[in-house]
C-alpha cells in the first residue's frame, strides 16, 4: 500500500491513461478488475455517449474507475455535471486549468487528479487543490509538453517541489520501467500504449496491429506550431512534415489536420490516412494481450525485480 492505492483503494498502482478513441468502458472496467485503475477517456465522447460508459463500467466491474477530461473540449462543462450525478469518485483533468473545476468536484467528494508536463504546472495544480499529479514525460504518444522534457527528468523535478503523489506517465510499459518510475519518486504509474494494445481496447485493430510493427525512431513529436502530438511515422505524418518545411501557416496545417484524423487513424483503423497517436515506448510492444495480463505481467516483474534489487543492496 501507498498513497496512490490508498487514495483509488485500488490494489495496483497502475493507472490505465484516458486515452483519446481506445479507452471506452470495456478496458477502463478490464483494468480496475485488475487491481488498477482503468479511466474511461471522454475526449472523443459526447455527453450522452459518456454517459452510457459510465453506466456500462459500472455493471462491468464493483471497483473503483475514473474519468479523463480534457479540460479544452467543448463539452467539459456537460462532463462535470454528468460524473457529479452518476457520482463517479476519481477525475483526472488534462489540457487547462486545474483551478476550473477541482473545487466543485471535491465539493461533491470527488477525487481529483492532473496531468502536468512541467514543473509550473505542477506546482499550479497543488495550489488548486488536486489530490495527485500526472507527471507525463515527453516519450508519451498524444498531445505532449512544449518542453519536451523526458520522464526520467520531469519525475524527479516534479516531486522536489511538490507535497501531494506524483504519478509518473510517458515510456512506461514494463515491471522494469515501473520500477525505475518508482525510484525517481513516484507513487504509482500512468500506462498508455501498452493498453491500447489491448484485447479490450477499443481502438481499431489495423491500429493495433500498427503498434505492434513499431520499431524505435517509428514515431515522432510534430505540429509544434498547433499543439506537440507524437505520432507514428506514416503518410499523414509525413504530409504534415512536409507542410511544415515549406512554412506552412498555423491555419493552413490545421486544413490539413481537417476533421476527424485521430478518429479515422485510431477508431476506424486508416494507416495512411489517419493520425496514430502513440508513445515512444510502442517499439517495445510485441503482442496485443488481455488487460488483465498485462496488468499481472508488470507487476510480477515489478514485485521480482523489486525483491532482487533489495537482496543485492543488503
Amino acid at each position: 500500500m501507498n498513497r496512490i492505492t490508498e487514495l483509488f483503494k485500488i490494489k495496483y498502482p497502475i493507472v490505465q491513461a484516458g486515452m483519446i478513441w481506445c479507452s471506452g468502458w470495456e478496458l477502463a472496467s478490464a483494468v480496475s478488475n485488475a487491481g488498477g485503475l482503468g479511466l474511461i477517456g471522454s475526449g472523443s465522447m459526447t455527453p450522452e455517449i459518456l454517459s452510457i460508459h459510465i453506466n456500462k463500467c459500472k455493471q462491468a466491474t464493483k471497483n473503483p474507475f475514473g474519468i479523463n477530461v480534457p479540460l479544452i473540449f467543448p463539452y467539459a462543462d456537460e462532463f462535470i455535471k454528468i460524473i457529479i450525478k452518476e457520482n463517479v469518485k476519481i477525475v483526472f483533468t488534462s489540457a487547462g486549468n486545474p483551478a476550473k473545476y477541482t473545487s466543485i468536484l471535491k465539493d461533491n467528494g470527488i477525487v481529483v487528479v492532473h496531468v502536468v508536463a512541467n514543473t509550473k504546472s505542477a506546482k499550479k495544480s497543488q495550489d488548486a487543490g488536486v489530490d495527485a499529479i500526472v507527471a507525463e514525460g515527453f516519450e508519451a504518444g498524444g498531445h505532449n509538453g512544449k518542453e519536451e522534457t523526458s520522464t526520467m527528468v520531469l519525475i524527479p523535478m516534479v516531486k522536489n517541489i511538490v507535497e501531494i503523489p506524483v504519478i509518473a506517465a510517458g515510456g512506461i510499459a514494463t515491471g522494469k520501467q515501473m520500477l525505475a518510475a518508482m525510484a525517481l519518486g513516484a507513487e504509482g504509474v500512468q500506462i498508455g500504449s501498452r493498453f491500447v494494445a489491448s484485447e479490450e481496447s477499443s481502438a481499431h485493430q489495423n491500429f493495433k496491429n500498427k503498434i505492434i510493427e513499431t520499431k524505435d525512431g517509428d514515431t515522432q513529436l510534430t505540429l509544434k506550431q498547433i499543439t506537440p502530438v507524437r505520432l507514428i511515422k506514416n503518410k499523414f505524418y509525413f504530409d504534415v512534415e512536409k507542410k511544415q518545411n515549406e512554412g506552412s501557416s498555423i491555419e493552413e496545417l490545421s486544413d490539413l489536420l481537417g476533421r476527424g484524423r485521430a478518429k479515422k487513424g485510431m477508431f476506424e483503423g486508416d494507416e495512411n490516412e489517419g493520425e496514430l497517436e502513440i508513445g515512444q515506448v510502442s517499439g517495445m510492444i510485441n503482442k496485443i494481450l488481455p488487460a488483465k495480463d498485462i496488468v499481472n505481467e508488470i507487476m510480477n516483474e515489478y514485485f521480482l525485480l523489486k525483491k532482487n534489487f533489495i537482496q543485492n543492496i543488503f
